[in-house]
């Protein structure tokens, strides 16, 4: 596994952002039947895994699944979330926005409880801020990957996937995993919601689909329930973070890793 062939030179923020989360973007049942000729992610490579995320949930939506059937096999998984996701309701006074990062911490920890997993690592960086503060994200993997077994993955948010927090983590993580010798996965999320199976923009080439099992994806879908910040309305004026749809879409899409 190495981490070259998945890093784009261009970032696909602007694919993103071009294309709202209320337009309902590509639908479920598209990626599912494009999924099929993926070749399988064999999970019995694995002996140790760090699956980090950019902000609470992201390690959830898009590998919970195969973090929960790792566990199942005994093979030790980290969490690790880069911020505390303080950024996710907009401009919060200083106070409001400690509020919101703690809650959000125990949503994490709930998680990937429900998941099977040990408590979570938070590195507590800026939530929006991740690509100014992308070497100190590699270092801090550095420190955590070194202290693992030689051949431990490390599994983080793709670099193309259009969210500059995802990409951030997913350049830091490759930088990394080059220090270290471990081995890099990258895992879609929001791709799932701007892209399509035909975009040049995603490697498939370096595509593998996790092989799931109903009992892992029912894990999945109580530990994405713990996130009540993201799927309920912020205040009257204002609906959820991730709507109904684009949670849907998250625990049922299945799950691929670039690699």
């Amino acid at each position: 596994m190495s981490p070259a062939p998945t890093g784009p030179r261009v970032s696909n923020a602007a694919r993103f952002a071009a294309r709202p989360l209320s337009e309902g973007g590509t639908p479920t049942h598209v990626w599912l039947s494009a999924q099929q000729h993926l070749p399988l992610l064999d999970l019995t490579e694995c002996r140790e895994i760090v699956v980090v995320a950019a902000h609470p949930d992201d390690e959830t939506l898009g590998f919970g699944a195969a973090a929960a059937m790792l566990a199942d096999m005994d093979v030790h998984v980290q969490v690790v979330s880069a911020s505390d996701g303080g950024a996710s309701h907009g401009d919060l006074s200083r106070l409001e926005r400690h509020r919101l990062e703690r809650v959000r911490r125990a949503e994490l920890h709930r998680a990937v409880n429900a998941l099977g997993l040990p408590d979570p690592i938070s590195l507590g960086l800026p939530d929006g801020q991740l690509s100014d503060r992308e070497h100190r994200v590699a270092d801090l993997l550095t420190d955590i990957l070194a202290a693992r077994p030689a051949g431990t993955w490390c599994a983080a948010t793709w670099r193309g996937d259009g969210h500059p927090d995802h990409e951030a983590v997913g350049r830091a993580a490759a930088i990394a995993v080059a220090r270290t010798g471990a081995k890099l996965l990258e895992y879609p999320v929001w791709m799932w919601h701007w892209a399509r199976p035909d975009d040049d923009a995603v490697p498939w080439r370096c595509a593998y689909r996790v092989p799931t099992t109903g009992d892992a994806l029912d894990r999945k879908r109580i530990a994405a329930q713990q996130f009540r910040t993201q799927h309920e309305d912020r205040d009257p004026n204002l609906g959820p973070v991730l709507p109904p749809a684009v949670l849907r879409r998250l625990v049922s899409v299945g799950e691929v890793v670039f690699r």
